[in-house]
């Protein structure tokens, strides 16, 4: 397949390690959080549930580790709290973000975000980075029944943004993201994030890159 506009009428971002180097941060907010409950996780186990919604994790996390919380929804409020602190402190995007953001927004083409994290997240990371101007469509998957990898997400964006979900172009970084996004009948590039273990099974995508930078130039030559 080709990157072209007969192809494609839509470009999809997930946010949590596509716009911005968020997962080192969600690491740090869940070790601190699970730390206070007595939990001795550590970071490495977060690969297990990465992709997912913050409730999800939280509440696989607490059936795995047993830790017989009854209200999960005040851990999620908890790493959610401590998430948009570390937003703050860090609002940068990952190279070659608004590079491409400043291209597609040129072109004829529609541009989403579709992300497993909560709207009060959204809002921190769109208000720090400033591109919320940059999105015709926003979408979490809190407001879904299921998170990723179940498809809600992307075909809810699709539908606000007008477009059949087979003319949508995604970017994801995780595997959960990617099989999302494949569900959703859209073609996916994947850039995966640099600190997770190198997942094979991401082969699945119909893209691959190192990183947007590669996916803009690569874009911007075959249109």
């Amino acid at each position: 397949m080709s990157f072209n506009e007969r192809t494609f009428q839509a470009v999809i971002f997930d946010m949590d390690g596509v716009l911005i180097d968020s997962e080192p941060l969600w690491k740090i907010a869940m070790l601190e959080v699970f730390s206070s409950l007595g939990s001795t996780l550590s970071s490495h186990d977060f690969q297990r549930t990465v992709g997912l919604r913050i409730d999800q994790v939280v509440e696989y996390w607490n059936q795995e580790d047993q830790w017989g919380i009854n209200d999960c929804n005040l851990v999620v409020d908890q790493i959610i709290d401590r998430m948009v602190v570390l937003i703050g402190e860090n609002p940068f995007p990952l190279p070659g973000v608004l590079d491409t953001l400043h291209y597609l927004s040129q072109s004829s083409l529609k541009i989403g975000l579709a992300t497993s994290s909560p709207q009060r997240l959204i809002d921190a990371v769109l208000k720090h980075l400033n591109v919320s101007h940059f999105f015709d469509a926003v979408h979490s998957a809190e407001f879904e029944r299921f998170g990723k990898p179940h498809p809600d997400v992307y075909l809810k964006t699709a539908e606000s943004l007008g477009i059949n979900p087979t003319k949508c172009l995604v970017i994801e970084d995780s595997l959960n993201g990617v099989i999302s996004g494949k569900a959703a009948m859209m073609s996916v590039v994947c850039i995966p994030e640099k600190t997770h273990v190198p997942n094979p099974k991401l082969i699945v995508a119909d893209y691959h890159f190192d990183n947007m930078g590669d996916f803009l130039r690569d874009f911007r030559a075959r249109r």
